[in-house]
Parts: C-alpha cells; sequence; structure tokens
C-alpha cells in the first residue's frame, strides 16, 4: 500500500508558536489529492497515537481544495524554548505522519 510519502509532493512540518506544531502536506495533482482526502487515513484519533497525544490535542486537520493541501496542527508535548526540546523548530516531526498508508480508492 502507497503511504502518504509516496504520494504527496511536499510534507513538511514546523512550529506555528513555541506549543504547537502544524504539518502541511501538498499535491500535484487533484487526482491524488481527492484519494488522500476521500481515504479517512487522515483523522484526528490516528494522528493522536502516532504522536502519543490525546485526540483533543489534535487542534486541526484543514482540507485546502484551490492549493491541493492540508493541514494538521497538534499540542507539542515540549514547548520549543524547553531545554529538553529536541527539535526547537517542529522541522522534523513529519516523519510519522509521512508513513500513513493511504488505501486505493474504491471504484465508484
Amino acid at each position: 500500500m502507497e503511504t502518504l510519502r509516496d504520494l504527496a509532493k511536499t510534507l513538511r512540518s514546523k512550529n506555528c508558536d513555541p506549543f504547537n506544531t502544524t504539518f502541511d502536506v501538498f499535491f500535484d495533482d487533484p487526482h491524488t489529492y481527492r484519494r488522500v482526502k476521500e481515504s479517512g487515513a487522515i483523522n484526528a484519533a490516528d494522528i493522536a497515537a502516532m504522536y502519543g497525544i490525546q485526540p483533543d490535542q489534535v487542534l486541526g486537520i484543514y482540507f485546502l481544495d484551490g492549493a491541493m493541501a492540508f493541514k494538521v496542527t497538534i499540542v507539542k508535548d515540549i514547548p520549543s524554548s524547553d531545554p529538553d526540546c529536541k527539535d526547537v523548530f517542529g522541522a522534523h516531526q513529519h516523519l510519522q505522519l509521512s508513513n500513513v498508508p493511504i488505501p486505493e480508492r474504491s471504484c465508484q
């Protein structure tokens, strides 16, 4: 099964503030974007499980049809200003999300 990494043109993470991380995922064709969007694979429960947080700490999942992209924002487990933070810029948090399996689109 293909993963999000296989299908996305760009997949990145970054801090949106010291307490939250945001993920941006862009696609280069509408068919692939719709496949991911309609698959149900991008959801708060699964994202929370993969990042070891509670579902209510997934602050939002936003699909942007015009940009063929989606954004996910989660609460960081350690603020970026904390001396124990290992990824101050949040730039290395997208690996788990990139491994999400995306099922084939069913024929309609």
